[in-house]
């Protein structure tokens, strides 16, 4: 993707028909591409040609500098062997390329503790990394981003859930006495032993908080130069422990800097040590991602490569989905947006970028287009849950994924899918300000304040759903030329660009 263009492209713009002007296959991939910053960050990965995510601000940045704004989908395998297999009811290359013809240019890839590690700490397991690999490259391909999640729920398959490696589940009395309690999830988060479990953990009984961080230690040595790479999520939702009722009233304040926190920083040193350039992104405890709480986390001094990695599930959607009376999709219009500003007034205080990391998990398709919509206002980009189903075990909604049949790509959800699938900015070469869309009419608007220092052009993907006799392209302050299904933009001088586009 980072191929230059450099002074041909920059010569040929006169020649160019005030930006109307169709390119081939292959110069539209040059294009797309765009050509790397002189400033580059400079790190052995973005030298050796692994083009990576780095933050700057409340945004991430590319190579050539652009602001990109990511719309992926999770990638979350959650049944042994923790790695989708290599065929239709998995992810092939006709899966990647499938995200890609849709504009998704993200994926939070489940890279699990249990896969990772699951003989003992720190202990590698060779062919779990190599399948993981398979589908990275497939990814990188793609020019895909990839976020590597460390995914849990309710701690292991003995209580309902998956994630952790079975010697780190061994049952502890008083417990062990008596078969463990199976719930469904995630009301099995709240029993005894599981807390207790957690306690354990954010305590390092038995090792176990150093075992999390001796798989890291393998993912990092494994994929720190891993092309496409935008950071390693350290633990998915964690649970607090026995305070959880504390957690669900209040957030649970005092947990973070007694426990969450603590154990995080030792994620983010455990990183350092292998890889010093990649962002690590940390998440608030479970409650957090389906209640109007705040959260707790602060900075840390010196450190620049810091994400938080949010989640955002509206409980009345919850509610409506376990046939509970009084849930009201419409208040998710309030309540998403409430969880926008918090995500970005939390990490401007711990000195990160936000990225929703989780979101939908339904086909209510009006609570989707509730969340996709405030995520356009507040310009947030996010990984959708999820892309396909996957035989989830741990979900409070069977109605998950993309597919009605995930062996069969021609068996998208069509209503669902027209909402994610959406016309927006990937990469800007400036500073985004607005971005609108409205699936229902196609119509689009982007605008964004240029830095005339980037090269490469501003990016807009141009959904194929919802132009069915083309569209048309307006720009102020700046010309435009098409490249695939891609509209590229530069400035022509330092005033505010402003993208629209409709339907023809």
């Amino acid at each position: 993707m980072r191929r230059a263009v450099g002074v041909l492209v920059l010569g040929l713009l006169p020649l160019l028909v005030s930006g109307q002007v169709r390119v081939s296959a292959a110069e539209a991939s040059r294009l797309v591409a765009g050509a790397p910053r002189t400033s580059a960050t400079g790190d052995p990965a973005q030298r050796k040609g692994a083009p990576q995510l780095r933050r700057d601000g409340r945004w991430l940045v590319d190579p050539q500098g652009r602001v990109v704004i990511v719309h992926g989908l999770n990638l979350v395998y959650k049944r042994k062997p923790y790695v989708p297999p290599n065929g239709p009811a998995g992810f092939t290359k006709k899966d990647a390329g499938w995200l890609a013809k849709h504009g998704f240019n993200a994926a939070r890839v489940g890279t699990l503790w249990a896969g990772l590690t699951p003989s003992a700490p720190g202990q590698a397991d060779a062919g779990y990394l190599d399948q993981w690999q398979r589908v990275l490259d497939l990814l990188a391909k793609k020019r895909i981003w990839i976020q590597l999640d460390m995914h849990q729920d309710q701690w292991h398959e003995q209580y309902g859930g998956e994630g952790v490696p079975d010697w780190a589940a061994t049952r502890q009395l008083p417990f062990s006495v008596a078969p463990p309690v199976v719930a469904p999830f995630p009301t099995g988060y709240w029993t005894p032993e599981v807390s207790s479990m957690f306690d354990d953990f954010w305590a390092n009984r038995r090792g176990l908080r150093d075992g999390w961080l001796a798989a890291w230690q393998v993912a990092a040595n494994r994929w720190k130069q891993q092309p496409y790479l935008m950071g390693y999520d350290l633990l998915n939702e964690p649970w607090m422990g026995v305070e959880w009722p504390d957690c669900l009233a209040s957030g649970c304040p005092a947990s973070y800097p007694a426990e969450l926190q603590p154990a995080m920083e030792a994620g983010l040193r455990t990183i350092r040590a292998i890889d010093d350039e990649n962002i690590v992104w940390w998440e608030p405890q479970q409650f957090a991602g389906g209640q109007a709480q705040d959260t707790f986390f602060t900075s840390v001094p010196g450190e620049r490569q810091l994400g938080l990695s949010w989640h955002n599930y509206c409980p009345d959607v919850f509610l409506e989905s376990q046939g509970v009376p009084g849930g009201d999709v419409k208040n998710c219009r309030a309540y998403s947006n409430g969880r926008e500003e918090h995500a970005l007034d939390q990490a401007k205080r711990m000195d990160a970028v936000p990225m929703m990391s989780e979101w939908g998990a339904t086909d209510n398709v009006r609570a989707i287009k509730l969340d996709a919509v405030a995520a356009d206002k507040h310009l947030m980009g996010w990984t959708h849950w999820a892309y396909k189903f996957w035989n989830d075990p741990t979900t409070a909604d069977n109605a998950q994924g993309l597919f009605h049949d995930d062996t069969d790509l021609s068996s998208v959800k069509q209503a669902k899918v027209r909402v994610l699938v959406r016309t927006y900015a990937q990469a800007v070469a400036g500073t985004p300000l607005v971005m609108r869309f409205r699936p229902s009419s196609g119509r689009f608007w982007f605008r964004y304040k240029p830095d005339r220092s980037i090269s490469a052009p501003t990016k807009i993907f141009v959904s194929p759903l919802h132009y069915p006799r083309g569209f048309t392209v307006a720009v102020e302050n700046g010309s435009y030329r098409r490249a695939g299904r891609y509209v590229l933009v530069r400035a022509n001088s330092t005033k505010a660009v402003s993208v629209r586009i409709q339907r023809r």
